[in-house]
């Protein structure tokens, strides 16, 4: 019995819009384990399962693959908030929702290292789709309850520094501090349930 050239493996044919979603799951499974260092283009394209020139020809550069998962993980997050069941009548509850899912995005899936990584390497200005997701948060939830648009805005700023800074500092800065892990997100959120509650009481006030 003579052996044979193996048979060849088949080739999974992607469209092109399968084909970048499966870069951006590896890539984004390379930066929750190695961190943003380790989005290089060889091994993203490894991770996927493709050749270099799949990676270039979907996103440019591996500057284009970072910028793009960056832009994927903001727009999971506001699909998240937006997909929220939260009581109508209570906007500090939703508030809270929101910003639970603000800070769980930044600490856990590796978001907030990469979007400091870009704002270090200049590439930060490839985020376009940054005011959109905001304008559509702040339509569909914020304006809903009551808040100005523009304080609206002022307020998803402020929460995304501190949810950045938390999920780049937080729980070693804590505990070179003597505190508890997670004594930072805990003191940010703090503060924000209190301006939050500001604004919303100026919000819902008859002289307003």
């Amino acid at each position: 019995m003579s052996i044979g050239t193996p048979p060849a493996r088949k080739r999974t044919r992607r469209s092109p819009e399968e084909s970048r979603e499966n870069i951006l799951a590896a890539a984004e499974a390379l930066l929750v384990e190695k961190g943003p260092q380790a989005l290089k283009l060889a091994d993203v394209a490894a991770a996927a399962g493709v050749v270099h020139a799949t990676v270039l020809h979907h996103f440019g550069s591996i500057d284009g693959v970072q910028a793009a998962l960056m832009e994927r993980m903001i727009r999971q997050l506001v699909d998240q908030i937006l997909a929220m069941e939260a009581p109508s009548d209570d906007p500090m509850a939703r508030a809270e929702a929101g910003a639970t899912a603000l800070f769980d995005a930044f600490e856990s899936r590796g978001a907030a290292r990469l979007a400091a990584w870009l704002e270090l390497t200049g590439e930060a200005r490839r985020l376009t789709t940054v005011r959109a997701a905001v304008d559509e948060v702040v339509s569909a939830r914020m304006a809903a309850a009551g808040l100005d648009p523009a304080v609206a805005r002022d307020f998803i700023l402020v929460s995304v520094i501190l949810a950045v800074g938390v999920g780049l500092f937080g729980p070693s800065l804590s505990e070179l501090m003597g505190q508890p892990p997670g004594r930072a997100r805990e003191l940010a959120q703090a503060w924000l349930k209190v301006r939050e509650a500001a604004w919303l009481a100026r919000a819902s006030s008859p002289e307003t």
